[in-house]
């Protein structure tokens, strides 16, 4: 399991606990604190299982700007395109491109294991200011973790698939909105990271991908500082 997946998935079983000791002393209803920390389990457990997918999708950002997703498992192999960049792991390296203006992109090492490369990539994401499905699961788990919270849960569908949403107000995290498709994958965002707007929406999903989408962008220059090999 992928690091990152790893401190969801412990950082889930907490939460039941907490809420369902905190909610016998502070709530009548102990049902309802007990099904917070069931549906934070459950979403957990969505997220982690996609790692294991291969699929593409798109989402929308405000302004008519996209993002996309591309992982495949033979080989193993993620990539993360956005606004102004593009992030592509595999088992030779680690590229982070800038693609405004003429494209640059810097070749590191991959992580280890690299058979994981989903987890570099979310990381790189955010470091860029991306909502990633790891960053979305930390804030609803913070979010449980208060025992005043509202976490309202609701189902739809997003580009064909069904998900469940959750409406989160908090005193620990701003107000936001997540749903998770019935496969795991992130089908929507609408709140704050690192304290900034951001909203996506999931646009269309397959489950295949062009080879092509773990490409470095077309002309751009190589920057490789992966050390060099005796």
């Amino acid at each position: 399991m992928p690091a990152a997946s790893t401190v969801l998935r412990v950082l889930a079983v907490p939460v039941i606990a907490s809420l369902t000791v905190t909610g016998c002393q502070a709530l009548d209803d102990t049902g309802r604190v007990i099904g917070r920390g069931d549906l934070v389990n459950e979403l957990a457990a969505r997220l982690d299982s996609a790692h294991e997918l291969t699929y593409s999708a798109e989402y929308q950002l405000p302004g008519g700007r996209t993002v996309s997703i591309a992982q495949s498992q033979d080989p193993v192999r993620t990539a993360y395109t956005y606004p102004g960049g593009k992030i592509s792991v595999n088992a030779e390296s680690l590229a982070t491109c800038q693609t405004t203006g003429k494209p640059v992109c810097t070749l590191t090492l991959p992580p280890t294991p690299a058979s994981r490369p989903s987890v570099a990539v979310f990381t790189e994401a955010e470091r860029q200011g991306m909502v990633t499905p790891p960053a979305v699961m930390g804030l609803l788990t913070t979010a449980a973790l208060d025992p005043d919270a509202v976490i309202e849960q609701s189902d739809t569908t997003l580009a064909g698939h069904p998900a469940t949403c959750v409406d989160v107000r908090s005193a620990e995290v701003s107000p936001f909105t997540a749903c998770v498709t019935s496969d795991g994958v992130l089908g929507s965002f609408t709140g704050a990271v690192d304290g900034k707007p951001t909203e996506l929406a999931l646009s269309s999903i397959r489950d295949s991908v062009d080879g092509a989408a773990f490409d470095l962008p077309p002309g751009a220059g190589v920057v490789d500082r992966r050390p060099a090999k005796s």
